[in-house]
């Protein structure tokens, strides 16, 4: 596992401090927008102090409260992890790309006092236009979500046949 974490989780979580620090860098606050892909892809800098899709954000204590739920999810990935509850190689990628993306926001919220989301798409179809503004460390945590659900299916028939 630690393998991994070296592997998968360090380059990503880099990755997105990098893409991070350039875009803070580069792009005023919610002021500078441009432009990719035309009518479908921007870059612009904007602060979320809340969870996935802005919600809560802005909130008194938002970014505490979501700073410590993060810091339980480490713990109890830990937890979990030394339980055994990883068995194959897709729910050990999941927990690397986690692991990536619970530092990567954990980080922004403590230099910057919010995330900051960077990547904004607009595929024309509702109800999200354009779609809400995410980050690789954001990109990371979807991506585990979909593999751990995969892993729901598959690793426990792996496990089920082992005597």
């Amino acid at each position: 596992m630690i393998r991994l974490l070296l592997l998968l989780s360090l380059p990503l979580y880099v990755l997105d401090q990098w893409t991070k620090l350039w875009i803070v860098r580069e792009f005023r606050l919610h002021e500078d927008m441009r432009e990719v892909i035309p009518g479908i892809f921007w870059l612009h800098h904007t602060a979320n102090t809340g969870v996935a899709f802005g919600m809560f954000n802005g909130t008194e204590y938002a970014n505490y409260a979501f700073g410590a739920i993060s810091l339980g999810a480490l713990a109890f990935i830990i937890w979990l992890h030394r339980k055994g509850a990883f068995p194959g190689w897709m729910s050990r990628a999941a927990v690397a790309l986690l692991v990536a993306g619970i530092f990567g926001n954990l980080t922004d919220r403590l230099m910057h006092g919010y995330v900051v989301d960077f990547l904004l798409f607009d595929f024309g179809f509702p109800p999200f236009n354009p779609w809400p503004s995410f980050n690789v460390a954001d990109s990371c945590v979807v991506s585990a979500a979909i593999l751990l659900a995969l892993a729901s299916f598959t690793e426990a028939k792996l496990s089920a046949k082992k005597p």
